[in-house]
């Protein structure tokens, strides 16, 4: 077994990695960025290099200084992670010629599975399934324009060094073909320094699904079974699974094989994942289910995999690593189980899922499932980095408590001030297709609207936050009786202000709602909420007081009145629109315009406030 491994990432896969040599008992060696200087994996490591600056290219880019620091630091061995280095062959290379350890596949393996074109070629040659497409080396735009036009439009242009969603372009008519074929070469050009593309036909509706293999240097390879990675925004994985809903056993043992058919074409030694696209209109069929390419690293997912087979996929790295055989053969290897990852971003859904950045001032991520991450409460959420907190991982025995438990732990992930997308992940674990098992890679967009969140809180939040601050003893069975009338109700309203609007509403606590402070957490949802001032209390607030609410939340299409404008009883004042329903409100007594928040097209829940009326003397 190895002694000590430098690894040459950061975030929650160098915590991952560190994990598991703690156990093993091998010395670790984080290596960090100025930007990473108090980050978890640096201090959870034996030892810390630095290796420079914040942006990536200046530091977990700089092979040579990550080698340097490997060598300097007595580690024997280095660890890519997954992303950066870590399917770069030069680099591979460079390390064995450095006379250390690569956890990784031999250099050769990454080369030939690292252009797409060829590696499907490869896989043609190896009897593999891929997806009909050209794969020629003739580039100009007439002979590529034909060969789409003979494969069938819709028809996807990929780069052919391509990854990560970049360099890829759906063309659904011969019209557009040449100007998307333009943009994809730019992007693929800019991204990977290499114009080159390939054909494929586009599948209407896609699943999809990889397979984890394992490879050691005694010429074994193993699959630990499929994942199913089909729920994506804008080719980035968000919910990952394992098993694949509807994969039948005759149709896994036939993907399965070609997996590790596809890894032995290449020799291939380590962790690894062959990616397959399906077409799912009729059902998973190995006949309708292609070789897309192969990912020569651990993957972000390789949690699911470890949860169905109860295996430390990192543990079989180091130890294949270390010239041991795999720990297990094919037939020692099961599924039990099912197993769902959510990938909890740093980012706002309701603005365009835009990366948000920050102090995490407030950070609780769930109990009662695995959860993997690299920051800690107070960390910071830079620029530099992908955006990613945590991943949720969630084990039941059914598919369907897998998903409601993910939902949960989605649920009571609460952050501040940084925004997540805590309850877009909820909302698609608990979606009906979804639960059904009826997904394709468009699941998402199709159901954008439904999955993400509103910004304004629920009424439900504004009450547990009015019943929050409400002074000790006011909510009591007595403690409302100032201006008690015999047969009268009373009541108690309490002004509560979230990102500058203020709603007087009615303090109610709720089960849901977790308050701690001025935050308001519900359903993966966080707001901040404003302390009252000294007059925000006000007994028997309703009509009666001249104060009026937005009896639903609907949108401001009329301000017939102004501050300070003399109103009589009956007088029509605002107007509101909420399902193509128009409700007028109207003055409750002769008086005058006090207070006027209402503003003509402002979104309003039920309860604002949207006027006060001053009764007339």
């Amino acid at each position: 077994m190895l002694s000590s491994v430098l690894i040459a990432n950061r975030g929650e896969i160098a915590c991952r990695i560190i994990r598991t040599a703690r156990r093993l008992r091998i010395r670790t060696v984080s290596v960090y960025s100025d930007a990473d200087r108090d980050a978890l994996h640096v201090r959870q490591a034996d030892d810390a290099v630095h290796i420079g600056g914040s942006q990536v290219r200046e530091s977990y880019l700089r092979g040579d200084r990550i080698i340097e620091a490997a060598l300097s630091s007595g580690a024997e061995a280095i660890h890519p992670g997954y992303g950066f280095l870590s399917e770069n062959a030069e680099f591979a290379e460079q390390v064995v010629d450095a006379g250390l350890i690569w956890i990784g596949p031999r250099p050769e393996s990454i080369r030939a599975m690292g252009l797409k074109d060829a590696a499907k070629a490869r896989m043609i040659a190896a009897n593999v399934p891929v997806t009909p497409g050209y794969l020629g080396a003739v580039q100009d735009a007439t002979r590529l324009r034909f060969e789409a036009e003979a494969i069938g439009f819709p028809v996807l242009i990929k780069a052919v060094a391509g990854g990560g969603g970049k360099g890829m372009r759906r063309v659904d008519d011969p019209g557009s073909f040449d100007e998307l074929l333009d943009s994809c070469k730019r992007e693929a050009r800019s991204s990977f320094g290499d114009d080159r593309v390939l054909i494929e036909k586009y599948i209407l509706s896609p699943r999809h699904i990889e397979v984890q293999v394992f490879g050691d240097s005694h010429g074994n390879v193993v699959h630990l079974f499929e994942r199913d990675c089909s729920l994506q925004r804008r080719h980035q994985k968000v919910i990952e699974e394992a098993p694949a809903p509807g994969m039948d056993e005759a149709t896994r043992a036939a993907v399965c094989a070609a997996a590790v058919k596809a890894a032995e074409a290449v020799a291939y030694v380590g962790a690894g994942t062959i990616e397959f696209i399906a077409d799912a209109s009729e059902g998973l069929r190995a006949d309708r289910i292609w070789f897309m390419e192969m990912n020569t690293r651990l993957q972000v997912e390789h949690p699911v995999t470890e949860a169905i087979t109860g295996q430390d996929l990192v543990e079989w790295q180091l130890r294949v690593a270390s010239g041991e055989p795999l720990p297990l053969r094919q037939d020692e290897l099961a599924i039990s189980g099912w197993a769902m990852e959510g990938r909890l971003y740093a980012e706002n859904p309701s603005n365009g899922f835009l990366p948000s950045i920050g102090k995490l001032e407030h950070l609780e991520l769930p109990e009662g499932v695995r959860v993997d991450t690299g920051v800690v409460q107070g960390a910071e959420v830079t620029p530099f980095y992908d955006p990613m907190i945590a991943k949720l991982i969630a084990w039941a025995p059914s598919r369907a408590e897998a998903a409601a438990k993910l939902a949960a732990a989605a649920a009571s992930s609460r952050v501040w001030p940084v925004r997540t997308n805590a309850a877009f992940l909820r909302a698609a674990a608990l979606h009906g297709e979804f639960v059904d098992g009826r997904i394709d890679t468009g699941f998402i967009e199709r159901h954008l609207t439904e999955l993400v969140p509103d910004i304004d809180p629920p009424m439900k939040v504004l009450q547990a936050a009015a019943a929050a601050i409400l002074p000790s003893g006011r909510a009591g069975a007595w403690g409302g009786m100032s201006g008690f009338r015999m047969n009268s109700a009373t009541e108690t309203r309490v002004q509560v202000e979230f990102s500058g609007s203020t709603y007087l509403v009615e303090p109610r606590p709720s089960a849901d709602v977790h308050i701690e402070d001025s935050l308001a957490f519900d359903g993966g949802q966080a707001w901040h909420f404003t302390p009252p001032r000294s007059d925000s209390f006000v007994q028997g607030a309703g009509v009666s007081d001249g104060a009026l609410l937005s009896p639903m939340p609907g949108r401001v299409i009329g301000v017939l009145v102004a501050s300070g404008e003399v109103v009589a009883k009956g007088q029509r004042l605002i107007v509101l629109e909420a399902m193509k329903m128009e409700q007028t409100l109207t003055a409750p007594f002769d008086g005058t315009v006090g207070e006027l928040r209402a503003v003509e097209g402002m979104q309003v829940v039920e309860g604002a406030l949207l006027a006060q009326i001053r009764e007339k003397e």
